[in-house]
């Protein structure tokens, strides 16, 4: 009887205790997590196209002949007869030196040689008189071998004497410095009132011939030999590929160039090799120290696949790319490039067919047969902008409301 009783009463502590505890962990128990939508991507059709197959060499613009002006005598600057940084053709006058004491020089050097002319003249009349009269047993020998010897002495000194006029005259006319060449001239190195020429030529100024105008460049070995490749894949040489000009300022040259120059070794030091181009310059806007690039290209008529850089996954030395099945799933696949850039793009050998879709901007957000949402660049444009105009209205619905 007692024992029944004990049960009756343990029933119902057991029961609460129980139906506590449910309640307890039913309020201690973690809301679910809501369920995240697939990752936006963009993605791009996979397409082939037509590549053109270049190569570009960074160099820099020179002259073909860049000539030091000199003074060749010594004396003062009178006069400078061109402006600085103009064109100048060859044989323009562009100095005026101090010709006084050379006009002197001359006028001395002429002297003596009609004093040496005037001499020889009178052993000329000599002699045959002398011969005469030798002949007459009239006048000794040693006269005549005299008179012989004169001549000979007279003959020499007007030789000499025509010399020194000579040099004379080449002096004087070095007073007149000219353009050796036609090109466009510097600023000048001396001002009127110098003394020039004293001891050695002194630098009056420098002349760059400027058309045509060279493009000098010194490539890796690498790039030489992609070069090499490119020329022989259609059948032709280095130096008949045709070169395009591009500046600074990324703008082109409108003449091609042509190359003109491999050099015959390697630079040990630097494993590069020094090649140049020629290239029209007509505009004369072309100037020697400018940096420059030159573009080799031939267009092809092979399609290549072609896909954004920025799509590719490096790892191990090995390329991949994110492709987005027809079911909304990403796949990473490996595929197999070429070793030259095309601008931004790459060109897949393998691993890619026309028409499959490949992920180019979301790559961090991907995992392996997760499904994502795939939208072309076109049809994420389109939809921030739907988006941006639907602003406005959904303001406007807001304020209504709170009124």
């Amino acid at each position: 009887m007692k024992g029944n009783q004990k049960n009756r009463f343990e029933r119902p502590a057991k029961w609460a205790s129980a139906l506590l505890a449910g309640v307890l962990l039913s309020h201690c128990e973690k809301p679910t997590a809501p369920v995240l939508p697939p990752p936006l991507v963009q993605v791009k059709e996979v397409s082939q196209s037509k590549v053109e197959r270049s190569t570009t060499f960074i160099g820099k613009l020179d002259s073909p002949q860049n000539v030091e002006v000199r003074a060749r005598v010594e004396s003062f600057l009178d006069k400078i007869l061109f402006e600085e940084g103009s064109e100048v053709k060859a044989g323009d006058l562009l100095f005026e030196l101090d010709k006084k004491p050379y006009e002197e020089k001359l006028a001395a050097a002429k002297g003596a040689l009609a004093q040496a002319q005037a001499g020889l003249s009178k052993s000329k009349i000599d002699v045959p008189r002398l011969k005469a009269l030798v002949a007459q047993n009239a006048a000794p020998q040693r006269e005549l071998d005299a008179a012989l010897s004169n001549e000979e002495a007279d003959a020499a000194n007007v030789a000499s004497a025509e010399a020194k006029v000579k040099s004379a005259e080449l002096d004087l006319g070095y007073c007149e410095v000219r353009a050796p060449l036609s090109g466009r001239i510097g600023a000048k190195a001396v001002s009127v009132g110098s003394l020039v020429g004293k001891g050695e030529p002194t630098l009056l100024a420098t002349i760059s011939q400027v058309d045509p105008i060279w493009f000098y460049c010194s490539i890796s070995e690498v790039d030489y030999l992609n070069a090499e490749r490119l020329a022989s894949e259609v059948g032709r040489k280095l130096g008949d590929l045709p070169a395009h000009l591009i500046l600074a300022d990324g703008s082109q040259h409108p003449d091609a160039g042509k190359w003109v120059f491999v050099d015959r070794v390697v630079d040990i030091t630097t494993a590069t090799i020094r090649i140049r181009a020629e290239f029209p310059n007509s505009s004369r806007a072309l100037r020697p120290g400018m940096f420059a690039r030159v573009k080799v290209s031939l267009p092809s008529d092979e399609e290549r696949i072609l896909v954004p850089e920025r799509a590719l996954v490096e790892l191990q030395g090995k390329s991949f790319v994110w492709v987005v099945s027809a079911d909304g799933k990403a796949s990473q696949r490996p595929v197999e490039v070429a070793a030259t850039r095309y601008g931004a793009n790459v060109i897949v050998l393998k691993g890619l067919e026309v028409g499959e879709r490949i992920v180019v901007e979301g790559l961090q957000k991907l995992r392996e047969g997760a499904p994502v949402q795939a939208m072309t660049a076109e049809g994420m444009a389109a939809a921030a902008a739907a988006k941006a105009a639907q602003a406005p209205e959904a303001k406007e619905e807001t304020k209504k409301g709170k009124e």
